[in-house]
């Protein structure tokens, strides 16, 4: 069987985890996640622990890939999730207004990003942004979105990158 699904997932105080037919919903203080539960995987809590077992010889990667979800979303409503990005070049610039986000980007318009429900954006700086937000795989998303607008290019690394990613430079051309 799989190591991953047998890792039984603690759940935290304030944090409940019910399974109701087809669906697994998990609440916390930063909000609700559900998730449609594949039929033959069976997740079980007992005594604030959840374990997750697979109906079937066939279902054992399915069984390990629902515990991985179902151990992000009790993470993501107790403590949440974010993501830095940092603005390099001259003139780039980020700010909020209300649930918008402005970027300047060295485009002739400014980029404007509406922040989904349930995901919180932040700027700390005018070269930082911080997604937030209790669903993982919605944070992730949300952030490479946001990096779509101008990745950072090789030759002089000027763009949107997330915090602590290394840019490998391209030597300039050679006349």
């Amino acid at each position: 069987m799989s190591r991953v699904a047998k890792k039984p997932i603690p759940l935290p105080k304030g944090v409940d985890l019910a399974v109701s037919g087809d669906a697994i919903v998990v609440k916390g203080p930063k909000g609700s996640l559900s998730l449609a539960r594949p039929a033959n995987v069976e997740v079980v809590v007992e005594g604030g622990v959840a374990t997750v077992k697979p109906l079937g010889e066939g279902a054992v990667a399915m069984a390990g890939t629902v515990r991985a979800i179902v151990s992000n979303m009790v993470t993501g409503v107790s403590t949440g999730f974010e993501r830095k990005l940092e603005l390099v070049g001259v003139g780039y610039r980020a700010s909020m207004q209300g649930k918008d986000l402005n970027l300047s980007l060295g485009f002739s318009h400014p980029v404007v990003f509406r922040a989904p429900d349930g995901i919180t954006i932040e700027t700390p700086s005018q070269t930082e942004i911080v997604v937030k937000g209790a669903d993982k795989q919605q944070v992730g998303e949300i952030a490479a979105k946001i990096r779509s607008f101008r990745p950072p290019e090789p030759y002089k690394g000027k763009g949107v990158r997330y915090a602590g990613e290394r840019i490998i430079m391209k030597e300039a051309k050679k006349a």
